[in-house]
């Protein structure tokens, strides 16, 4: 076996961060493991690869799926940090509430939400798109379902964003963050199921954790992921498809023209802005991939926007097109770590894209502007000039 090829990327970097397209191309060309002494990890860049190993948790363990060792220790116990069998039963009692069936009945609620929302916003004629969409509609949608309610409402955008941004390398935007995001660890030891509104998927999970279907105490961790991993993630992707419409309007009437493509259009948002950059493993083991060492202990980062971009999988990956439906797309990750609550922002992102095809043909918006951040690749502001309805 031989060893990989290094590169001195930083992959936290500010200008990485901010736009890591024309970087993961340069990596992915040096091969599908490159080591990055800088960041002390070996990144995984090609489609294949990153696939391979999200599906082995025995080689590639997610009890370090951060990159300080602060928030893998803050985030044990969490079914997002732990292998199977423990990850099993906590994900059981995570799924149940995002189930097809379970949510089957808040899809009309969703929808209805987010067709006033764009009715709104597309009578006003200019609105900025992340405050009043992306940010707006996720946040509702998630409050009423957990049953957040009071000063938990208020605070679910600064820890939400605080949760994703700890679990980069201890850099300056880790350590700004590690104080908000101990408030979100802090509410989430002491909830009760009195905190939370009767009949909400929270009070299900204390139920469930009273009739000894998750083990004792860790409710509140479950209720943790629904608002740390959830949240910020579904923002990106919401904003991500505002930016990508405006920018590509013959895709947008593609849309428009068959209503049958909105969840083709958004697989393509989400392969081709994936809202994560780079994504934590454990190896367990000496792992050979392609023939190349990654030897056991090392940090892994897995890098799934280099995946959604190989040209080796996807013909003229570069290009924005909703009628690829890339339904294999590695921004939900993959097996057993699959994003769980992927229904659920399918649900949200499908109905903004139906109410934006059915009552915009076009949005004229100034450049989005980001902000760097290190796990959560968003947009911070996106002004929307000027509405031509459809």
């Amino acid at each position: 076996m031989r060893t990989p090829p290094t590169s001195d990327v930083d992959l936290f970097a500010d200008d990485v961060v901010l736009d890591p397209y024309p970087v993961y191309a340069e990596l992915r060309e040096r091969g599908p493991v490159v080591h990055l002494p800088h960041n002390d990890v070996y990144a995984l860049t090609r489609y294949d690869v990153v696939r391979d190993a999200l599906a082995d948790w025995e080689s590639f363990s997610s009890a370090s799926i951060a990159f300080n060792p602060m928030a893998n220790e803050a985030l044990t116990g969490t079914s997002l940090a732990s292998d199977p069998p423990v990850h099993t039963r906590l994900r059981a009692t995570l799924t149940e509430n995002l189930s097809p069936r379970a949510l089957r009945g808040l899809k009309a609620g969703i929808d209805a939400k987010a067709d006033a929302l764009v009715a709104g916003l597309v009578e006003k004629g200019s609105f900025e798109a992340i405050d009043a969409l992306a940010r707006a509609f996720p946040l509702e949608v998630v409050a009423d379902l957990i049953g957040f309610t009071g000063h938990v409402r208020d605070n679910m955008l600064r820890w939400g964003q605080a949760a994703m941004q700890v679990l980069g390398p201890m850099n300056q935007r880790t350590a700004e963050n590690f104080p908000v995001a101990g408030e979100l660890y802090a509410w989430c030891s002491q909830v009760t199921a009195a905190d939370l509104a009767e009949g909400s998927v929270g009070r299900g999970i204390f139920d469930a954790e009273a009739r000894g279907a998750v083990p004792a105490n860790t409710a509140g961790h479950i209720i943790h992921q629904y608002l740390g991993a959830g949240v910020d993630t579904t923002i990106a992707a919401i904003g991500n498809i505002v930016a990508l419409f405006a920018r590509h309007p013959d895709q947008l009437a593609l849309v428009r023209a068959d209503p049958a493509l909105v969840p083709a259009a958004f697989n393509e948002v989400l392969r081709f802005w994936p809202p994560i950059n780079a994504w934590g493993r454990r190896a367990t083991r000496d792992v050979e991939v392609d023939g190349t060492l990654i030897p056991a202990g090392s940090q892994v980062a897995v890098l799934l926007g280099a995946g959604n971009r190989d040209p080796r999988h996807y013909d003229d990956p570069d290009s924005f097109l909703v009628t690829r439906n890339p339904v294999d797309h590695l921004s939900f990750g993959y097996g057993p770590h699959g994003c769980a609550g992927q229904g659920l922002a399918r649900l949200e992102a499908h109905a903004v894209i139906e109410a934006l095809s059915r009552r915009v043909e076009r949005l004229v918006t100034a450049p989005e502007v980001r902000v760097p951040g290190n796990t959560t690749r968003s947009i911070e502001e996106l002004p929307v000039l000027e509405v031509i309805p459809a």
